[in-house]
């Protein structure tokens, strides 16, 4: 028989053993060695296990071989944490903040352009009531740079690929900072305080959108922060909610506030290159109320929204395709129902939390519960891990990282079951409790950071 032909059917029968017989069945001679360290075999058993890898993680001197190496790494990796053990994870204190730290943000060296953390200059930013903005080293904890005191600030956002940090304070002053050195760039009255911002690029021009206490919708250009545009959305109630779909050409606004206000879509082009003689364009949802919204990252104008239901009051999830209609002499949008099903949740909580991973699964958190979705309303998975309330979800391909008001993490990941498909499977918890309350929770590549206020 010819060697070729042993070791295809050496490769096919090894398809059929779990990670731990594959092993011993490399130690039983050259040719079973060489078929089990077939690198399909080991990317196979990654791609079961796991819905998302990135072996840019092991560095370029272990490319040979690196399925294996990255399956038995991260295997290692999840069983230390799984059982608490140190050396699966880093814990910094990030000191020096006087008052309560009201929003903490990734600023520069993301896993995409440098995959070794430990390694790299990545650093976040902070924001505080204080009424300064700092910047850490992830490395050692180390503060990098410090503004000068200002009225509080209540909000904080960055643009990594222009260096920008932008900021809101008590009074409503926008301000942008230079991301390496601390120093102010330009300012901007937004004249009502608890602004709501949200940053985006159109065919590469700078804009930040500004959710102000007062209900209206404002936009700026650039970085001279210069006024383009200005629409009432909510009247006296403030915009809580902000988001702008993945091909950048809508926006939703809203308030959690008010349970008979519906949410509402913004054509972009309407707020960053508005005509003279006509208002932005834009279209109330066609549900009561808003507790959550979140577009759906692998379509161009998905949106899913939690609300309330008439007359029961209570919650359901409806998803729309929003798009626009032109015609010679208007446009119109459109906003089409996709799919809609009822939520069992404390219809009074204010603590409803969204995000979609991809096309088909929605991740929702109230309360002490997370729940997982398909887009047609199958319940997925179900955790009650948190003795108290969730304060903040943030997920990517990998996990799902949960932070709570009881000062714990808890991280679940991915998974590809055979029988049940896409799945989240919980892993551990980090921290543990504590009587001290915690609000948010940010995710960055291969770092969770969570911090009290």
């Amino acid at each position: 028989m010819e060697p070729t032909l042993i070791s295809d059917c050496l490769i096919h029968v090894f398809t059929f053993l779990p990670e731990g017989d594959l092993i011993s069945a490399s130690t039983v001679c050259k040719d079973w060695y060489d078929a089990a360290n077939t690198p399909w075999l080991w990317r196979r058993l990654c791609l079961q296990r796991w819905t998302f890898c990135n072996l840019h993680v092991l560095g370029t001197e272990h490319m040979n071989n690196s399925w294996k190496m990255y399956f038995l790494r991260r295997c290692h990796l999840e069983t230390k944490m799984g059982k608490g053990r140190t050396g699966g994870y880093t814990c910094k204190s990030l000191r020096g903040h006087t008052g309560s730290v009201v929003g903490l943000v990734y600023l520069q060296g993301n896993l995409a352009q440098n995959p070794d953390l430990r390694n790299s200059s990545a650093t976040v930013c902070s924001a505080s009531s204080d009424g300064t903005v700092r910047a850490w080293s992830i490395q050692n904890g180390e503060l990098l740079w410090c503004t000068p005191v200002q009225d509080p600030l209540s909000n904080i956002i960055t643009d990594e690929q222009r260096d920008v940090v932008v900021t809101a304070d008590s009074t409503g002053l926008i301000k942008t900072w230079r991301g390496s050195t601390g120093q102010e760039v330009a300012s901007f009255p937004a004249g009502s305080p608890h602004c709501t911002l949200l940053q985006y690029d159109v065919n590469d021009d700078w804009f930040l959108t500004v959710g102000t206490g007062g209900g209206s919708v404002c936009t700026l250009a650039d970085s001279t922060l210069s006024k383009k545009s200005s629409v009432k959305v909510c009247d006296t109630f403030r915009v809580n909610i902000l988001k702008v779909s993945p091909n950048k050409k809508w926006i939703v606004a809203g308030t959690k506030d008010n349970d008979d206000l519906s949410p509402k879509v913004i054509y972009t082009e309407s707020l960053t290159t508005p005509s003279e003689d006509e208002d932005p364009l834009c279209r109330a949802v066609p549900v009561a109320g808003c507790s959550a919204a979140v577009f759906v990252p692998t379509q161009p104008a998905r949106l899913a929204v939690v609300h309330q239901t008439v007359p029961s009051d209570n919650k359901a999830l409806t998803v729309f395709d929003v798009s626009i209609k032109k015609s010679k002499y208007k446009s119109e949008i459109q906003v089409q129902q996709v799919e809609s099903f009822p939520l069992s949740l404390n219809t009074w909580s204010s603590r409803v939390l969204l995000e979609a991973k991809d096309s088909n699964c929605l991740v929702l958190s109230c309360e002490r519960e997370l729940w997982v979705y398909s887009l047609k309303g199958a319940l997925l998975a179900n955790f009650k891990e948190h003795t108290m309330s969730i304060a903040s979800i943030c997920l990517d391909s990998f996990r799902v990282v949960t932070a709570s008001q009881d000062l714990s993490l808890h991280v679940l990941t991915w998974k590809n079951d055979r029988d049940a498909g896409l799945t989240l499977e919980s892993r551990y918890h980090l921290l543990g409790g504590s009587h001290t309350m915690s609000r948010y929770c940010v995710l960055i590549p291969s770092l969770w950071c969570i911090y009290l206020s």
